[in-house]
């Protein structure tokens, strides 16, 4: 089978998470794809595949145990951002211009909107009709892992043995929750979770998650006067408090930010949800700080029980684990000569199962699937980078 084939095969499952269950997997329908995912491995000569009660996916190919013990990690959700189910893909030969995804309902992806597709000009692309998901992030990694995996199978060449892994629930931030770093057995890792051909991540954001409820007084308008505490207007003046520049659409590059994903509300209780992020710990601190300060805020106004803040980190830069080891940097740098792509360091505005993963005793820095406009309709991959990616994983495994 090829990683093509593979592809298209586990995008059909629809795996999408659920932040507001609190159940591991949060979805049963990933476990299914987690069970084909076995089926398959074994079939393939994989003794050992298996999947935990938790629908965590492992297995091993043994290899020349001189050379180091390297895994290989994705996971199979998709994100919770558009629709994942009933994934309808097609592989278009791309020459240019923008590309019409669904003529019934008049969907294209324009050029002048994403203009990264102009540098895939002569490709073939896999891309959505327009109204789901494609299913790259990630199940393009798992492609390329299984098909890098049959690879080493067939060819009967010196390589490092493989740990396999594939998590549940990474985009909603809980894919390493349950990961047994001791079974898996890996001297390091890497999360094939990346965007663009070439991409190799070791930076990504300190990142937390903030819950803040606000408490008002409900009671008839008519009789309101001195009475009424609206906790909308009280979730109004927490944000107005909040640095209004830090925020996503005002940042790129290194630039943190402290972002409202959702609120919901009436007049007497209003509970507002935010992610905080920045590469910087320092700052990352101080965006926490600045919640604090702005509850405080809110409490020396309208009473102590008028506001309550709750902040949970949820990883951490994992920079600073990677820098004492950087030969595996320098493995993937060299992988990617071999099958000639240019390496590109680039810092993740976000975070990956390996940036946990590095804090638990396993450093796992992130490449490259070929993927790209993630967490949106109009994601796609060319088959071209597909096999690329693979190609890369094979070297990885392979140099000596």
């Amino acid at each position: 089978m090829t990683v093509t084939e593979r592809f298209l095969k586990y995008v059909s499952f629809d795996t999408q998470s659920n932040e507001f269950s609190e159940t591991c997997p949060s979805t049963d329908s990933q476990k299914l794809l987690g069970q084909a995912l076995v089926e398959e491995m074994l079939s393939m000569g994989i003794a050992d595949a298996h999947m935990d009660a938790n629908g965590y996916v492992y297995g091993s190919i043994p290899g020349d145990p001189n050379l180091p013990t390297i895994g290989l990690i994705a996971h199979m959700d998709t994100a919770p951002d558009a629709s994942g189910a009933n994934v309808q893909a097609k592989i278009v030969e791309y020459n240019g211009g923008d590309i019409l995804l669904n003529a019934d309902k008049d969907i294209w992806m324009r050029c002048a909107e994403y203009p990264n597709l102009t540098k895939h000009t002569g490709k073939h692309l896999i891309v959505t009709d327009g109204t789901t998901l494609l299913g790259a992030d990630n199940k393009a990694g798992i492609a390329e892992i299984l098909t890098a995996a049959q690879f080493l199978l067939k060819a009967r060449m010196n390589h490092a043995t493989l740990k396999i892994a594939f998590t549940p629930d990474e985009e909603i931030g809980r894919g390493a929750d349950l990961f047994d770093v001791e079974k898996f057995g890996a001297d390091y890792a890497y999360t094939v979770d990346g965007g663009t051909v070439g991409e190799i991540e070791y930076e990504n954001f300190n990142a937390a998650g903030a819950k803040v409820v606000f408490r008002g007084v409900n009671i008839h308008p008519g009789s309101a006067k001195d009475k009424m505490v609206n906790s909308q207007y009280l979730a109004m003046a927490f944000q107005s408090l909040l640095p209004a520049m830090e925020k996503p659409e005002h940042t790129e590059g290194y630039e943190g930010f402290i972002h409202l994903t959702d609120m919901n509300g009436t007049v007497e209780q209003t509970t507002l949800r935010y992610i905080i992020r920045d590469h910087d710990r320092e700052k990352f601190t101080q965006k926490k700080a600045a919640m604090e300060s702005a509850a405080k805020a809110i409490q020396e106004r309208y009473g102590d029980h008028s506001v309550e803040l709750q902040i949970r980190d949820s990883y951490y830069n994992m920079r600073e684990k990677i820098e004492p080891c950087m030969y595996i940097i320098d493995r993937a740098k060299k992988a990617m000569a071999n099958v000639g792509m240019t390496p590109v360091e680039v810092p993740i505005r976000g975070g990956t199962d390996g940036a946990r993963l590095s804090f638990m005793g396993l450093p796992c820095p992130n490449l490259c699937t070929g993927g790209e406009n993630f967490h949106s309709r109009y994601e796609f991959i060319p088959v071209e980078d597909l096999e690329a990616c693979t190609q890369l994983l094979v070297q990885i495994l392979t140099t000596l």
